[in-house]
């Protein structure tokens, strides 16, 4: 007998038989021959049909699409005993035959390695990487937590930034342990680790390296040699970046952006991959040089380090008051953190979720005619054009980070805060009444709907 299981934490649960079947609609909608009431699944989201080399399945361009073992549906998908069907990336199915014999023999599952553009890039040992990511992630996280004590999302925040190969703005009160998690996060990752001071007499060749006049010992002749200077690292702390003149904080601009550095006529290619987690004192405002608003645009996200809970702080307090002897172990190698970066950008996205996004960038834009009346009231500058990349990157990212190649509007939801709250730029009503851009986008996340069906 051919059949469909739904899967759920409840259990598997037997669906259609297909054996006197031709074709059999899926999704929410009563018409379907399996009606699914979930909101991720579109009103006719997929259709099975029998052919002469067997059952396929095609996605009938529904709004968070379909996959069959893990592999998105552009085209009609064979189907095998045992291939998985994921509508929407919220309901799973299982295709089962218990006489495979008496059906035709079917085409090869399609992977990675033979889907068509633009979902070819990734190749099986991707996916495979991917799936493992989980149970890295959680390791990862075992192995910070040997040295820093809670801050959980501050942790997944800062893998979100560097899997989307993005950089970080961390901005808490002093003894945050804000340096320390940088350099236990470079540890783990296995990457080169330099930390530079911001200070007022910082210069700008104190961070790219500098050209020096030596002789050559040989020839006598005079010539310049570069000095490379601590951006050329793979994770770059830049603690206190408000500390220093706006002239050296440009000098992070190029590479940032580029990932490049330029001292006279030459330019020097950093070596991959390259990030910058900048930290910032809220607090302390005299005599510093607030970030201008082009530079904090570079940054992916923003990300606040609160104060503990209390159980946490006592826990601190214990740890740092005795020797300690564990020390956090390699969790994942630069290479595989590069082959991440790759993966991010090869993840499909629905136009569900494309919409989504927009829609909250839009949203923070008083002169838009669909932002809300407390946006008009209360923002003078909403997010630009990167605002919508840095969501979409950013919650390709948070996918990786469970395993997951599908993108769903509630990971665009958890990078909302972190992408939004420093492009945002509030009036003098909101400063006058306490309100932070942060309550804006958490406002705002509960104000704009998600697309709907009549939105297509």
């Amino acid at each position: 007998m051919t059949k469909l299981t739904l899967r759920s934490p409840e259990g598997e649960q037997p669906l259609l038989p297909l054996d006197s079947r031709q074709t059999v609609m899926i999704g929410r909608a009563a018409d379907a021959d399996i009606t699914l009431p979930n909101p991720e699944v579109s009103s006719h989201h997929a259709r099975l049909t029998l052919t002469p080399h067997g059952w396929v399945v095609e996605d009938l361009e529904s709004a968070n699409g379909t996959e069959v073992n893990g592999v998105p549906v552009t085209t009609p998908a064979p189907l095998h005993p045992g291939s998985t069907i994921v509508l929407g990336g919220a309901v799973t199915l299982t295709f089962t035959d218990d006489e495979p014999a008496a059906q035709p023999a079917a085409a090869p599952v399609p992977t990675r390695a033979d889907a068509p553009a633009p979902q070819t890039a990734a190749s099986e040992a991707d996916l495979a990487l991917v799936r493992d990511m989980k149970a890295r992630a959680e390791r990862i996280r075992r192995e910070v937590a040997k040295v820093i004590v809670g801050q959980c999302e501050i942790v997944d925040q800062v893998l979100m930034v560097l899997i989307a190969g993005g950089h970080g703005l961390l901005v808490g009160m002093p003894g945050m342990a804000k340096t320390t998690l940088v350099a236990t996060i470079a540890k783990v990752l296995d990457m080169a680790f330099r930390r530079v001071q911001f200070t007022p007499d910082l210069m700008p060749t104190d961070i790219t390296g500098t050209e020096i006049l030596e002789t050559d010992p040989e020839t006598g002749q005079k010539r310049f040699r570069f000095i490379r200077g601590p951006i050329f690292t793979n994770l770059l702390l830049a603690d206190e970046i408000n500390r220093t003149p706006p002239k050296t904080q440009a000098a992070l601009l190029e590479a940032m952006q580029e990932k490049s550095v330029t001292v006279g006529n030459q330019t020097y290619l950093l070596e991959p991959p390259f990030f910058v987690l900048a930290t910032q004192n809220p607090i302390e405002q005299e005599g510093t040089y607030p970030l201008p608003e082009a530079q904090q645009d570079r940054f992916m996200f923003n990300l606040w380090v609160d104060y503990p809970q209390e159980a946490e702080e006592e826990r601190i307090v214990r740890m740092t008051t005795v020797t300690s002897s564990e020390t956090p172990q390699k969790v994942v190698s630069r290479q595989e953190l590069l082959q991440l970066q790759s993966v991010v950008r090869t993840i499909p996205v629905s136009d569900h979720v494309i919409k989504y996004a927009i829609r909250l960038v839009r949203a923070t834009r008083p002169g838009d005619a669909k932002a809300p009346d407390f946006i008009k009231k209360y923002v003078h500058n909403g997010a630009g054009l990167r605002a919508g990349q840095f969501l979409i990157l950013a919650a390709k990212a948070r996918a990786v980070l469970e395993g997951r190649i599908h993108v769903s509007c509630a990971d665009v939801v958890k990078a909302a805060l972190p992408v939004l709250r420093h492009r945002i730029l509030a009036n003098f009503a909101a400063d006058s009444e306490g309100i932070t851009t942060s309550a804006l986008v958490e406002r705002l996340l509960k104000t704009i709907e998600q697309p709907a069906e009549r939105d297509y």
